[in-house]
């Protein structure tokens, strides 16, 4: 017998609103509190992949976002002089595991808002605390105090709930590395994405459905370091006099609207349940975007542990939740950590040894490779 009640979401990124979306159309009681006092509209692009798109169709969305998405474009890896290394078979890739999909992340936010009833996202509060309480969870906030049947801590990588139920873990830890990241103005269509790897730098190119290109680039770097010319400039020096079309591309982005972030992810904690509190995607296990599962992977949790709570009393979810989710999501992360070291070497007998594997290595391979990634189902769609 499933459970249903009162739930308090703490973040409204992608995880915290697909959870909200799950969780009321089963019947909950649902509030997303978000620190931040606009709703977010990131100025980057995502790769959602199939089993983030099976995880969309679940909450019902999915058809929605087809809509506004680019579908199957080209993508692999590429050297420096913008010869192919590996290349995507997205027929491939389709006809076993179903199709990838890119979107700029303002359309898939406005989607997943646009599914909530009415005040349920309520922007600019600040959680200080979440402790369990008798059989509930109690959050205190810069609004007062709320207790909830469940705590679900979607407030990412330096994530208070995290925190707040499990003081001891340990924090992020930096990759190594850092990315810009921007959006073109519109170009000429562009269907052929993925990325250049070079020593210690990479590039990546993600063609969108209205014309637009989402772009980034990664560098080997000090943490927090920043170089004289501001984040444009910097773009620029590293990758302006790369392969076409990366310095047309460049040319198409506005130098003010570059992002900039070190890459971190999270050590493995051990649990992402205590009590009435649960974590999902990057409050319970961020990863660096090597293999492209962040926002995927927090879109299965969502799912997930609503179709868990549809089924069992809120313990039994939670306990199963954990069971499922946690040696999954904890896999994929260290694996995107030893791609993002690899992609990143910068010594060249590495890089050109590292080359030609790549080169020789068959594509089927690579996604056989995928298969414990892209071939998951929500809960009630699998055995658990």
């Amino acid at each position: 017998m499933g459970a249903t009640g009162r739930a308090i979401v703490v973040g409204g990124g992608i995880g915290g609103l697909a959870t909200a979306i799950a969780l009321t159309r089963r019947d909950w009681q649902v509030e997303v509190l978000e620190r931040a006092a606009v709703a977010a509209d990131a100025g980057s692009g995502l790769g959602l992949w199939p089993n983030g798109v099976r995880a969309l169709d679940a909450l019902t969305v999915g058809e929605r976002v087809r809509a506004r998405a680019m579908v199957d474009t080209d993508g692999g890896v590429r050297d420096l002089a913008g010869r192919w290394m590996s290349k995507t078979d997205t027929v491939e890739l389709a006809r076993r595991y179903g199709s990838m999909v890119t979107i700029h992340r303002a359309d898939l936010f406005g989607i997943l808002r646009d599914a909530l009833p009415a005040d349920t996202l309520r922007l600019g509060i600040t959680v200080t605390g979440v402790e369990n309480h008798g059989g509930r969870a109690k959050v205190v906030h810069s609004e007062g105090v709320s207790e909830a049947d469940l705590v679900v801590g979607a407030d990412g990588l330096r994530s208070r709930v995290r925190h707040a139920v499990w003081p001891q873990a340990r924090g992020p830890r930096y990759a190594g590395y850092t990315t810009w990241r921007m959006v073109t103005h519109p170009v000429p269509p562009l269907r052929s994405g993925g990325e250049t790897w070079g020593r210690g730098r990479r590039f990546g190119i993600v063609p969108l459905s209205d014309g637009r290109v989402y772009l980034y680039g990664t560098v080997n770097a000090p943490e927090g370091a920043r170089g004289p010319d501001g984040e444009w400039g910097e773009v620029r020096r590293h990758f302006g006099t790369w392969h076409d079309p990366i310095p047309a591309l460049l040319d198409a982005v506005d130098p003010e609207a570059v992002l900039r972030h070190d890459i971190y992810d999270l050590p493995d904690l051990p649990a992402f349940v205590h009590g009435r509190v649960a974590l999902l995607g990057d409050a319970a296990h961020a990863m660096t975007p090597n293999v492209g599962q962040g926002a995927n992977q927090a879109l299965e949790d969502a799912v997930a542990l609503a179709a868990l709570l549809d089924r069992h009393p809120i313990e039994a979810a939670l306990a199963t939740y954990d069971r499922l989710r946690r040696p999954h999501t904890q896999a994929i992360v260290r694996r995107s950590r030893r791609v993002g070291a690899v992609a990143q070497w910068s010594w060249r007998p590495a890089t050109m040894l590292r080359d030609t594997v790549v080169r020789r290595t068959p594509g089927k391979a690579g996604l056989r490779s995928l298969a414990p990634i892209l071939d998951w189902g929500p809960p009630e769609l699998t055995a658990e």
